[in-house]
């Protein structure tokens, strides 16, 4: 199956459905968030480190991660305008197809209009220096999340989840079981069936 296959599948599933079905510590710190409604994307992971303040790193990760990659951006929660249009409109051309940070980016209306997928802690007008790159294209931890090139980054209106490249095959194929058993799960509440009776929670009837 391809990546873009891959991709598309997970996408369809979203972030909450391959949470529950990885049973892996793999969602990253829900208050970053899509910085647009609707914003989704699901591609392999090029982790970038960037010093507090700093975004050079970002700078040389746009040059070299491959067509198709999500930037993963650790800046320790540092909250400041790291990425903005200029960024957006480069990491186009280059053929990125998204952006997670646990810091913050500037510049949202451009982004918007663009429908460049971008999740982010926070939104700042406060700019960056150019004097550092401790990590680009190496493994990080992002809010207590590990990610490794190629790791699978699904982001939506959920939240983001990083899939380990060697168990993303495994969670998908969970995640569709799940949510068949959801779609008949949905036709019988549709029918007038109970939640507490097809959760199996009868006996906290006479309880609460």
């Amino acid at each position: 199956m391809s990546q873009v296959d891959t991709h598309q599948r997970a996408l369809a599933l979203g972030t909450s459905t391959l949470y529950e079905a990885s049973g892996l510590p793999c969602a990253i710190d829900p208050a970053i968030r899509p910085i647009w409604v609707g914003a989704a994307v699901a591609g392999p992971a090029y982790p970038v480190r960037c010093s507090p303040g700093d975004n050079l790193a970002i700078h040389l990760a746009v040059e070299r991660a491959p067509r198709g990659s999500v930037l993963i951006v650790t800046t320790d929660d540092f909250v400041a305008g790291y990425w903005g249009e200029v960024m957006t409109v480069a990491a186009e051309a280059a053929g990125l197809t998204g952006l997670v940070i646990d810091g913050g980016v500037r510049d949202v209306a451009a982004m918007t209009r663009r429908r460049f997928p971008v999740f982010s802690r926070g939104i700042s007008v406060r700019g960056t220096i150019k004097a550092s790159a401790p990590g680009v294209g190496q493994t990080i931890r992002m809010t207590g999340v590990e990610v490794a090139l190629g790791d699978l980054v699904v982001a939506d209106d959920d939240g983001v989840v990083v899939l380990p490249a060697a168990e993303a095959a495994r969670v998908l194929a969970a995640g569709e079981a799940r949510a068949a058993k959801e779609a008949e799960f949905m036709r019988r509440l549709a029918a007038g069936a109970s939640t507490v009776d097809l959760l199996g929670l009868s006996h906290w009837r006479e309880r609460a």
